[in-house]
């Protein structure tokens, strides 16, 4: 049975006909904690004292093997939840065969969020998709929502509140708070409150929602590439006074020139966005850095580039020294970025 992703996970839930095993993995912890307990609350029978049961990290295994093998109290059926269990140091064979001894009367569902699991290169990760799929068990791959997946769900939520909103506003959302899905949610809630009913704009975005820190940095890059040097100042201040830690600040900055030379280099060589999503690693909701850097690819040419650069690795150096000021740093960082694209030299 290849890898199956939510809407299979829906139908099992809506149909409450579920699989012996589930595996729940992939990049996305609100969701696959979403759906390991949705899938344990719905898959038993019962008196959840006696068909409910959770284990989680370091537990041992034969507890779990008890677990699954007692028959359901007074009910059908059971479901027995192992979260984060390190296989990689644990007793491997054992939990192979914990999953090979599945049987009707009990649902198992085996989740992975702090511990890796990497379903297609892992060896050991190979061998307990195989014994999944063995006893018609069910392998989920739960990644983040793309950026259109996302717009809908909450121009769709927002209808269910009485309000309505516009794919344009639900993607400014989106970019000032970011893409985890408990936070767009809480945004969400927070939004239909004030509106009480009617259109949710830029406008009211910008006035009510938290900026993510990512967001409050891509702003910050963007005054400096608009050569706003006041305006990025300014954000900065802000984000001192957010006390966002300035070697963050520094990371997601230095992460928006980073995409500007994949967007330089690739521009050079040929190669499509896609090109660079797929040798880079982009996640399907951050593909639109990937347009942003094109973009922004425009003030730029070589030198200016190399420039702004080699000053963001100074800045790494003096942040990380004894005894500098953290926002002089960043502010005479700032100010030499802003020239470099102004004057096409470094500051003297």
């Amino acid at each position: 049975m290849p890898i199956v992703y939510e809407d299979e996970l829906r139908r099992d839930i809506a149909s409450k006909r579920f699989a012996p095993v589930y595996l729940i993995y992939g990049d996305d912890s609100y969701l696959k904690n979403h759906y390991k307990d949705t899938l344990a609350e719905k898959s038993y029978d019962g008196d959840p004292f006696f068909n409910l049961q959770k284990f989680e990290g370091d537990i041992e295994l034969q507890e779990v093997f008890d677990a699954v093998n007692q028959f359901p109290m007074m009910a059908d059926c059971k479901s027995v939840v192992l979260s984060d269990y390190d296989f990689s140091r644990g007793d491997f064979d054992r939990f192979v065969q914990l999953i090979s001894n599945a049987n009707d009367t009990c649902v198992l569902i085996l989740c992975f969020d702090t511990v890796e699991f990497d379903g297609k290169k892992g060896t050991k990760e190979k061998k307990i998709i195989s014994a999944v799929e063995k006893v018609g068990g069910k392998c989920a791959e739960i990644n983040h929502r793309s950026i259109t997946a996302l717009v809908k769900m909450l121009s769709d939520g927002a209808k269910k509140r009485g309000c309505n909103f516009s794919e344009i506003s639900a993607r400014h959302l989106i970019e000032i708070s970011g893409t985890d899905l408990s936070t767009l949610k809480n945004e969400l809630d927070k939004l239909c409150a004030f509106v009480g009913s009617g259109e949710i704009t830029k406008e009211t975005i910008e006035q009510i929602a938290v900026k993510s820190v990512d967001a409050s940095v891509y702003e910050y890059v963007k005054q400096i590439i608009a050569g706003n040097i006041s305006d990025a100042l300014t954000q900065l201040d802000d984000m001192f006074f957010m006390r966002i830690e300035p070697m963050i600040i520094l990371s997601v900055a230095a992460s928006s020139y980073v995409d500007i030379y994949r967007a330089y280099t690739a521009n050079i060589k040929g190669a499509s966005k896609s090109d660079i999503a797929a040798d880079f690693k982009y996640p399907k909701n951050k593909l639109f850095l990937i347009d942003r850097a094109a973009q922004n690819l425009k003030k730029f040419n070589s030198t200016k580039l190399q420039l702004s650069l080699d000053s963001i690795a100074e800045a790494d150096k003096s942040l990380k020294s004894f005894g500098t000021d953290p926002r002089t740093v960043l502010e005479q960082l700032t100010v030499k970025l802003v020239y470099i694209l102004a004057k096409g030299e470094a500051v003297d």
